[in-house]
């Protein structure tokens, strides 16, 4: 199987991690060039200052990425590089170099998408306020407007915000990353309300200005549950784990979604944080909902979640010797066809997986080479969980690996390597990995190279149970029966049904039942919705034969599901939810 058309293979990078050239031409100070100059927030007092010193050596760095092949670059500008106060005078030295590197890339055959902002906040900002200041949403709208008027003839990809979980939740709540802010819940999801703001306020600016038609999104971080076995039990529960928003923290999904997909905050987010939650309005929403043409969702691990007492997400851990990277991290492949599939699912938008990567202690070997064959493994079991989503329909438009090279990462400094190229920092000498030779051919053959990993699954499904699967599927919401089945696929019942049981190992009509069910689960978790419309759009003819099929399958009534989904994971009537569940950062080994 090959990937579709036009599919974006790439890998990413950020300005602070790589530029280095920290006070060249004319560059102002951010927040991490602020933060690593006090020694004890970064390992080994370590700083990104030089870092891979990509500001000098981008043309090398370029024909490095045309070796592998890669057809997609996503780099992020650094905003005190273009205007060195956060406002006002613009740095025609800065955005020289941008673009430089943006022709370069095109002359590579390379498609350039520029990130606008990946953590490195003007320092001369941040003494106003920062994202807690009211003004930063037009701030960034300046900056927005300098960058792509001057970019925006070439350039056609757009990322406005990198993970906003992340540099609100360990910028100002955990105070791990830059700025290094310890504030309260009112105040951390206050500059979050601002960055959103900023999200919509430079969507707006690239759609007025830009030159060429822009492709616009986004690159939240994603927070993954994936279920432990493909139980329908265990699935609902990942899903709502994956939907939820939890009291303790910013690290979901939801919270930062649903204002920039559909205007407004979920209504478990408000109920959650209660009167931490910003006052915000209409007109608010109406800035940060924006249309952007893609979902983008950084995925490096999810938490695996089994269905406990009523149906509560629980945490299902895993076993001993799990297969895990240098940070720590776990290695779940799973999240690369659950998180896009459940993303797509709430948000009908195409997916882009902006950043999957991981950390390993690679070194250059006696011949010469770096052998880093775990990281070989490691994309091989993501990408075929990735060729699992494409598969079963799901819209998605491109793969970024982080990361392009070796380079500073954040509090970690150069402890971990996450690059398809090695970077010896001392001389500032690359060597494409053996990752990186194994990707081009991967992206020469558009994925087509993936096939031989596929485990052999057998012989295919017939054509009558594909169709009959299909048929459920499609016609889930009306009344219908084996023998409607058997019509429609001019076949006689028993031998339907005798099939189907031999193919899939399950009667029929339990089936079809289990996928009404499951439909009519989704229909009453959303706001409003009526017992008796969801019974009716879940193909029964009646309420009371509905909560009794209802009951049976999930051993709850429709109404106790409803309210127990309304009450919040953490607080739902008659369920125990898994005190482990929380707020959990999707880069951390602890989930602190």
């Amino acid at each position: 199987m090959s990937f579709p058309d036009k599919f974006s293979w790439g890998a990413v990078t950020s300005a602070y991690q790589i530029e280095g050239a920290w006070e060249a031409d004319g560059k102002g100070p951010s927040v991490w060039d602020m933060f690593t100059r006090r020694r004890g927030h970064v390992w080994d007092g370590q700083t990104g200052q030089v870092a891979c010193d990509h500001y000098n050596h981008y043309k090398g760095d370029v024909a490095l990425m045309a070796q592998m092949g890669l057809n997609a670059y996503r780099f992020s500008v650094c905003w005190p590089r273009v205007m060195p106060s956060g406002t006002g005078a613009v740095n025609e030295a800065g955005l020289a170099f941008y673009d430089r590197l943006v022709d370069e890339l095109l002359a590579a055959g390379v498609q350039p998408w520029v990130t606008l902002f990946h953590w490195d906040f003007p320092y001369q900002l941040f003494l106003r306020g920062g994202w807690l200041n009211p003004e930063s949403p037009a701030w960034f709208a300046k900056y927005t407007a300098a960058v792509v008027d001057r970019l925006s003839d070439r350039v056609t990809h757009w990322v406005t915000l990198n993970e906003p979980q992340c540099f609100i939740g360990l910028g100002h709540a955990s105070g791990e990353h830059a700025p290094g802010l310890k504030l309260d819940l009112p105040e951390v999801l206050l500059a979050g309300h601002h960055a959103l703001l900023a999200h919509g306020r430079a969507v707006e600016v690239i759609r007025e200005r830009a030159k060429k038609k822009p492709i616009v999104g986004w690159s939240p971080a994603g927070t993954i549950y994936y279920p432990a076995t493909e139980s329908s039990e265990d699935i609902a529960a990942a899903r709502v784990a994956t939907n939820s928003v939890w009291p303790d923290g910013v690290w979901n999904n939801r919270w930062w979604g649903d204002p920039v997909v559909f205007g407004n905050y979920p209504e478990e987010g408000l109920r959650v944080y209660g009167a931490a939650a910003p006052r915000a309005t209409k007109a608010d929403f109406k800035i940060i909902q924006q249309p952007i043409d893609f979902y983008g969702c950084n995925i490096f691990q999810g938490e695996a979640i089994k269905a406990g007492p009523g149906g509560a997400p629980t945490l299902a851990p895993l076993p001993p010797g799990h297969p895990r990277t240098l940070y720590l991290w776990s290695q779940t492949p799973e999240a690369l066809y659950w998180g896009p599939k459940f993303l797509a699912e709430t948000y009908k938008l195409p997916i882009v997986i902006t950043e999957c990567g991981m950390s390993n202690c690679d070194m250059v070997g006696h011949d010469g080479r770096v052998h880093d064959q775990v990281r070989i493994e490691f994309m091989i079991s993501y990408l075929l969980q990735l060729r699992r989503a494409l598969a079963e329909g799901i819209d998605v438009r491109g793969y970024f690996n982080w990361s392009l090279m070796d380079n500073f990462e954040w509090q970690e400094g150069y402890k971990h390597r996450f690059g398809l190229i090695h970077v010896d920092y001392a001389t500032q000498r690359r060597t494409l990995k053996d990752s990186a030779h194994w990707f081009r051919e991967v992206i020469v053959s558009n994925g087509a190279a993936l096939e031989k990993y596929v485990p052999d699954a057998g012989p295919p499904q017939p054509y009558v149970i594909q169709e009959t699967m299909r048929y459920v599927a499609a016609h889930v919401g009306e009344s219908f029966n084996i023998k409607d089945l058997a019509a429609h696929l001019r076949c006689h019942p028993d031998f339907l049904s005798r099939k189907f049981k031999q193919q899939v190992g399950e009667d029929l009509s339990a089936y079809i039942r289990r996928v009404r069910i499951d439909h009519a689960r989704e229909l009453l978790k959303q706001s409003g919705s009526l017992i008796d419309d969801v019974a009716e759009k879940s193909g029964f003819s009646d309420r009371i034969h509905f909560t009794k099929v209802f009951r049976r399958v999930t051993g709850q009534t429709p109404g106790q599901f409803q309210r127990q989904f309304r009450a919040g994971v953490g607080e739902r009537a008659g369920v125990v939810a898994d005190p482990r569940l929380k707020s959990k950062n999707p880069r951390s080994a602890t989930g602190a």
